[in-house]
């Protein structure tokens, strides 16, 4: 290990604001509105406010692969929040999810309206309200959410801890690098020992398991994560990658994965708010 100036903690924490690396300017430790401004309400009974980040493409492609088993009642809209310029802090984004982060949804086909917030609750909810992308049987439908809540419980070591330290920390600091990296990889393991003889999470049918997992571990081994595919090895995880490139292929996955996407080529991967299928 390399030399590094220590760091003795204070007795008191204090925020320095200006220490956090990228998200510093948006990063704090109170929560609430830090300004008044209403959302965006579109024409369908589902309203969507997300960025396509892992966890925003979970719902877009939960959503779109809805649309593809001809379930209209799932048509939505999606509405940009732009995190980077802080408008998960907006009044009105406060009051769907009071935790500040995308995605956060609004079900207007209820009386009273229906917030929903934390990925995985959505994607209960939307299984559930259709009756769709979960598996009928018990013993089934149970795998399906083990893997859900591994999902929950294991992408924030992927996401605030690997690929917070490797790609957006202000400097390269080998211990915490090293220390998720272990853990990251040990996921992939799990994921690896499991799919090899298992087509998709649940099992033999396509869940909201596989929705939950593929948009941060499938898109770490495809390349598109942190940059950080030869990093760790990820050809050597050859039954997660099988997994990942045939939910790839997928059409909804193809769509979903680009609604509210503002970086890539702008005709092919881009597309900041989607209000119909013709968006497209």
């Amino acid at each position: 290990m390399s030399n590094t100036d220590s760091y003795t903690p204070p007795k008191v924490w204090q925020w320095d604001a200006e220490n956090g690396g990228e998200w510093a300017k948006t990063n704090r430790p109170v929560s609430g509105a830090t300004h008044e401004q209403d959302l965006p309400v579109g024409k369908h009974d589902l309203q969507l406010y997300s960025l396509a980040t892992p966890n925003g493409q979970k719902v877009t492609i939960m959503l779109e692969e809805l649309l593809e088993l001809g379930i209209d009642e799932a048509d939505y809209d999606a509405f940009l929040i732009k995190i980077g310029d802080g408008d998960q802090f907006s009044s009105g984004f406060v009051s769907v999810n009071p935790n500040s982060k995308i995605p956060a949804l609004m079900d207007h086909s209820t009386t009273p309206v229906t917030r929903v917030f934390e990925s995985g609750a959505i994607l209960q909810y939307l299984a559930e309200k259709f009756d769709s992308l979960i598996p009928s049987d018990h013993a089934s439908k149970t795998e399906c959410r083990n893997w859900l809540f591994w999902q929950m419980g294991s992408a924030p070591y992927l996401g605030g801890g690997f690929g917070h330290f490797y790609s957006y920390a202000p400097f390269k600091m080998q211990y915490p690098i090293d220390r998720f990296t272990m853990e990251v990889k040990r996921q992939l393991d799990v994921l690896n020992r499991h799919l090899s003889d298992h087509d998709y999470m649940a099992g033999s049918e396509y869940s909201i398991a596989d929705i939950a997992i593929w948009p941060w571990y499938g898109n770490l081994v495809l390349g598109n994560l942190y940059d950080a595919a030869e990093f760790l090895d990820v050809e050597s995880y050859s039954h997660v990658l099988r997994w990942a490139k045939q939910i790839e292929r997928r059409p909804a996955v193809k769509r979903g994965r680009r609604v509210n996407k503002t970086w890539g080529d702008e005709t092919t991967e881009q597309l900041a708010e989607r209000h119909s299928k013709d968006d497209f």
